[in-house]
């Protein structure tokens, strides 16, 4: 039996319980609907940092890394900087929660059954609209935590901040192996990756996202900072991030790189999100 849960708003952090397999989720409405927990089988996957200006954002301001999970929309570079979404606030109703901006509203429904969240979008706009969005999460995985995409699955590298991308396969890409994550070590880059499932895999604990795009471009992308950025105070992030588009940066998208809004002004999708955990080898 499915239990329709919204996600719980952000007080007080849930406690830890190894024993309970449910998925949990947390979000912050009044701070951009930023997730503030994803926890499942009591362990916490999202990553934070200690962010002063977070509480104050206004719309168009430079982007404040909390960490979490931010919606950016419509689109990631660029501007605004990571979306227009992620610094306004959300509004709670119906079991759903919602963002207006200028071109768009951004409504989303969040249910847990067990091990697994399934959140159902969907985007309001004006026909012909086009826009990207990612589920930007910034996750809390050790050096030795390994990300599963299918060997050879087309891949775009971003080796720097801006919008230029070079081709090549997943998961080795211009000396990059890019499933690995291995202690810092100065770099950081980006990938949009063809393919609209990942799984997590960090010692005994799973995380699998995956992407119902419905006729969108739908990949994922990956934000690996293993301690180079920002200069001059770097620090270390893992970003996983389902996505409708191909790009980073809406500006400089093709014909076929970015989602589009048709003529019945809607465009609906759906992020499914499943832990495991798996037994110690010999029990």
């Amino acid at each position: 039996m499915v239990t329709r849960t919204d996600a719980v708003p952000d007080n007080d952090p849930p406690a830890s319980d190894p024993s309970d397999s449910g998925m949990r989720i947390r979000t912050d409405p009044d701070h951009g609907g930023r997730w503030t927990s994803l926890r499942v089988h009591g362990r916490e996957w999202l990553w934070h940092r200690d962010e002063p200006r977070r509480p104050g954002i206004r719309p168009a301001d430079d982007f404040a890394d909390a960490g979490g999970l931010e919606e950016c929309l419509p689109t990631v570079r660029g501007r605004p900087d990571h979306g227009d979404a992620w610094s306004r606030p959300w509004q709670r109703g119906d079991g759903q929660e919602s963002v207006e901006c200028p071109q768009f509203r951004l409504t989303r429904r969040i249910r847990t059954s067990g091990p697994t969240a399934t959140v159902d979008y969907t985007l309001a706009a004006d026909p012909g609209y086009r826009f990207l969005w990612a589920a930007h999460a910034l996750l809390d995985l050790s050096p030795s935590a390994r990300i599963h995409i299918r060997d050879g699955t087309p891949t775009r590298l971003y080796p720097d901040e801006g919008a230029h991308w070079l081709p090549g396969r997943w998961p080795l890409l211009q000396g990059h192996a890019l499933d690995r994550l291995q202690p810092e070590d100065g770099t950081a880059v980006g990938a949009v990756v063809a393919t609209t499932r990942v799984v997590v895999v960090d010692g005994q604990d799973e995380l699998q996202l995956e992407l119902d795009a419905h006729e969108q471009p739908g990949s994922v992308a990956l934000w690996r900072n293993l301690n180079g950025f920002p200069q001059p105070t770097p620090y270390r992030s893992v970003g996983v991030e389902p996505m409708l588009g191909r790009v980073f940066d809406l500006a400089a998208a093709g014909p076929d790189d970015a989602a589009e809004v048709p003529a019945g002004g809607e465009v609906r999708w759906r992020l499914t999100i499943t832990g495991r955990r798996r037994p110690h080898p010999g029990t």
